[in-house]
């Protein structure tokens, strides 16, 4: 993966190679910024000194995961990342809120209901959608100061909500949607995770298979089709779903529950597409937009697996793609931490009071740390987030378990919080011939 470059003055240069990257350190010509991403400042150089070329940043927006795809000429793939959203927690934080709110209020006085701060603006979101849409710009913006991004752009997904409930509605039904068109067969796959759903085989031609079958009354509501591979498909025939899993009672559990599933991450991308591409419009750059079925033709042209990140960088025109195959880094929305100063019981009340100060010894919860531990029964090094406790005995979440009773005097910080969490992807994928990894340099070094 390319890391980024910065000049002397914190203006953006292009990414360059780690190997490059390396021997600047090595010989004193740049400074660490940042971990995640990786970024280096060179102490020498300027943008006036540079070469630059076009940097496009690309979107796959989803609901619950957006894929984020740093191009460079339209063609190679300098970074990737996949941000996962917290819609789900802040949704659960406000009814949470609400509830301790209305146990307050029960207690007092009667107070007369309040209707005058009832309104909403026009092209009001809820929290947990308005999260989706400013975190993905607060990514865009933190990638255009670090890389020279000269455009940008993003899949504007929409869902036909009437069509996936009644396929057959037509003419003056649509009166009462939003939409004309529909992907059902896009949106059965993403529901069914591109998997067939009796066997769970992937990366194999799919059907669509109607879950009651239509010789037995079933119709072709979406929630009554599933994704099936073709031996699967005709096996099962006209036989209805429970006999066909009759001695797999797991397997048939499992499918009835995710038929039956909402419509819920459809909604979420219809309501927030709109808003997210006004407000890449209004950063100033140009915003080029694609289609689902597009980005998945490109991805089946050029053969790419199936992620997010890559799903990104397949975005809108795209005649080749290079130094895709690299592990993309997770990010995960975790939040700057509670204004609750307390812990709750069961029932809602105070139980106990947390400490004013969020920052113990130099840290604070959310900090990447390193801790060194030269003996005992946690003698070794251990790298993850912290949280911190006033005693300073500290607790550090690694990829492999939480380590607890580490002394702040064997830590050291790698990368201050954020509100965000990250990781190395684990997918690798195997280079081929026409993916070799392109290594992009700074003009003139």
């Amino acid at each position: 993966m390319a890391v980024f470059v910065l000049d002397k003055h914190q203006k953006p240069l292009m990414p360059c190679s780690e190997k490059r990257a390396r021997k600047l350190l090595e010989s004193g010509r740049a400074r660490v910024v940042r971990r995640y991403p990786f970024t280096i400042r060179l102490i020498d150089r300027t943008v006036e000194d540079s070469v630059l070329q076009t940097v496009e940043v690309k979107l796959d927006p989803g609901s619950r995961t957006t894929g984020i795809a740093v191009v460079r000429e339209g063609k190679a793939v300098l970074f990737l990342a996949e941000l996962t959203h917290r819609g789900r927690q802040i949704s659960e934080k406000l009814t949470a809120r609400r509830s301790m709110r209305r146990r307050r209020r029960g207690n007092l006085r009667y107070r007369p209901a309040r209707f005058d701060n009832r309104s909403k603006p026009k092209g009001w979101l809820a929290p947990s959608l308005r999260h989706r849409v400013e975190t993905t710009c607060s990514w865009v913006d933190r990638l255009r100061r670090l890389a020279p991004v000269t455009r940008l752009a993003m899949e504007l997904v929409r869902f036909d909500m009437q069509a996936l409930e009644n396929p057959e509605i037509e003419g003056a039904e649509y009166q009462r949607g939003t939409l004309y068109g529909t992907e059902i067969r896009e949106y059965l796959l993403a529901k069914w995770n591109h998997a067939c759903a009796y066997c769970g085989v992937k990366d194999v031609p799919l059907n669509l298979d109607h879950i009651v079958p239509r010789a037995r009354g079933g119709s072709n509501r979406v929630s009554n089709l599933a994704c099936a591979c073709i031996k699967c498909n005709e096996a099962k025939g006209a036989r209805p779903v429970e006999e066909f899993l009759a001695e797999r009672t797991a397997v048939l559990a499992r499918v009835k529950a995710q038929a039956k599933r909402p419509l819920k991450d459809a909604a979420a991308v219809n309501s927030t597409r709109l808003a997210l591409f006004q407000a890449l419009r209004a950063i100033g750059l140009p915003v080029e937009i694609g289609s689902g079925g597009r980005t998945k033709w490109n991805r089946t042209r050029l053969r790419l697996p199936k992620t997010h990140a890559l799903d990104a960088a397949c975005v809108g025109i795209v005649q080749k793609l290079t130094g895709w195959a690299v592990p993309s880094l997770a990010i995960k929305c975790t939040g700057r931490g509670a204004y609750q100063r307390t812990r709750l019981d069961a029932y809602g009340f105070p139980r106990g009071y947390l400490t004013r100060s969020k920052r113990i010894k130099g840290f604070q919860t959310g900090d990447m740390v390193r801790a060194v531990v030269p003996s005992g029964k946690k003698a070794g090094v251990h790298i993850g987030r912290v949280a911190v406790r006033a005693t300073g005995s500290f607790n550090i979440q690694t990829p492999t378990g939480v380590v607890q009773g580490i002394g702040a005097k064997y830590c050291t910080i790698i990368n201050r919080a954020d509100g965000y969490s990250f990781a190395q992807s684990a997918n690798q994928f195997p280079l081929q011939p026409s993916s070799a990894q392109a290594g992009v340099s700074i003009g003139g070094l």
